[in-house]
């Protein structure tokens, strides 16, 4: 069990520039962490990845890799006395563990953030509080509360577990009164979780995300939008340019500084919206890391999410976020792999293809095994192209 450590917050931490040749400890080993140490490389820093079920595709290319549960008190204290600042590439952390931790180090991007995010119940509170376009929901605790939540709501609606869901996981959607008529099966089949949140289901035309990059100062620095494809709940392609309007383009990258700025956030913030049919954006969740739709940031523009995050917690300057070209990016999941290594051959060949696997082992369907960007001048012929190797691949 970890003792009450007491907080200190990013202002009172106050700390100068951390210059190349630092140390950065990153919670978590997954692929985030790993492309944040591959873009940190060339910054001249060195990494520590404290990841509980390691070894890790992160620890591969970290300088030092801690393998203990989150419980570990001495295991987190002699992490921390060995890095100079603490980040992380995923927000299921306990939030005792960033009170522990950052009574040692700076840990960024800050508690408040991670606790506010991690959880749909204090996600969606926030953005109802500070006036911030998001779907109506209530939340429910039992069978009995599903109910009475539900029929607030109507259909189409959504259940969300309130913690710990991504990717689809943890969630149902109900159409109609006959599929919500047995509460309790559907209480069960979410595994009877704490509390759960009911959303109204959106009829949207497009989802989209900003990335939103943020130092101790204030300073901003947005990446261009990205329109997104889902597929079963997982993000199949991000398409940049988005195809939208400058307005909506505008009215997104806004929302993104905002929460920003309100969440007090040091490092990145994604934020994930819906295009409502009337035109105007909502909300849908927030996650204070780099995020899988700006991976096209890597072959797209000037800098990555991966360098711009770097260069926030360490607080040196900015770099540019100018797309320079149309890009395309395709999410590779182990179900492409269908019992064997595929064939790489054809996107290798095409010289607008970058291709950038995560060496995470077994490949298993749904698992996130890696991504290629293509890009071009043209952003339909970039799409067109980006699907067709991805159809290949994939024998579809």
């Amino acid at each position: 069990m970890l003792r009450h450590f007491h907080a200190i917050t990013i202002r009172d931490q106050l700390f100068s520039m951390i210059t190349p040749g630092s140390t950065i400890g990153i919670l978590g080993g997954g692929q985030l962490g790993r492309m944040l140490i591959l873009a940190g490389r060339s910054l001249g820093y060195r990494f520590h990845i404290f990841e509980p079920s390691g070894p890790c595709t992160a620890g591969m290319v970290a300088d030092h890799e801690v393998n203990a549960p989150y419980s570990d008190e001495a295991a987190l204290r002699a992490f921390a006395e060995g890095v100079d600042i603490i980040t992380l590439e995923f927000e299921n952390i306990p939030a005792e563990v960033l009170d522990m931790l950052s009574a040692i180090k700076p840990v960024l991007p800050g508690r408040e953030a991670l606790h506010i995010c991690q959880h749909r119940q204090r996600e969606k509170d926030f953005l109802k509080e500070n006036g911030l376009p998001c779907v109506p929901f209530e939340y429910a605790d039992s069978a009995d509360s599903l109910k009475t939540a539900i029929a607030a709501i109507g259909f189409p609606c959504v259940i969300k577990t309130a913690a710990f869901g991504y990717d689809g996981k943890g969630q149902i959607k109900l159409n109609n009164a006959e599929e919500a008529a047995d509460t309790d099966y559907l209480w069960n089949f979410l595994e009877c979780p704490p509390r759960v949140v009911v959303e109204k289901w959106i009829h949207h035309i497009g989802e989209f995300s900003v990335v939103c990059a943020r130092k101790a100062d204030g300073s901003k620095s947005t990446f261009p939008m990205s329109e997104n494809v889902h597929v079963h709940h997982i993000l199949h392609a991000s398409i940049v340019p988005a195809r939208i309007t400058p307005a909506t383009r505008d009215a997104g990258e806004a929302l993104a500084r905002e929460i920003a700025d309100k969440l007090d956030v040091v490092g990145l913030i994604a934020v994930e919206l819906f295009l409502h049919e009337d035109g105007h954006l909502i909300i849908n969740e927030m996650a204070p890391r780099p995020h899988n739709s700006g991976h096209y940031t890597i072959d797209g523009c000037i800098t990555s999410q991966f360098e711009q995050h770097i260069r926030a917690v360490t607080d040196l300057p900015f770099g540019s976020t100018e797309l320079h070209s149309a890009t395309v990016m395709i999410n590779l999941l182990g179900d492409v792999w269908k019992g064997s290594e595929p064939d790489w051959s054809g996107l290798l060949r095409d010289p607008h293809v970058k291709l950038h696997l995560y060496d995470k082992g077994e490949a298993r369907p749904g698992r996130k095994m890696g991504h290629f960007c293509v890009v071009g001048d043209d952003i339909e012929q970039t799409l067109a192209s980006a699907e067709a190797h991805f159809k290949q691949l994939s024998g579809k």
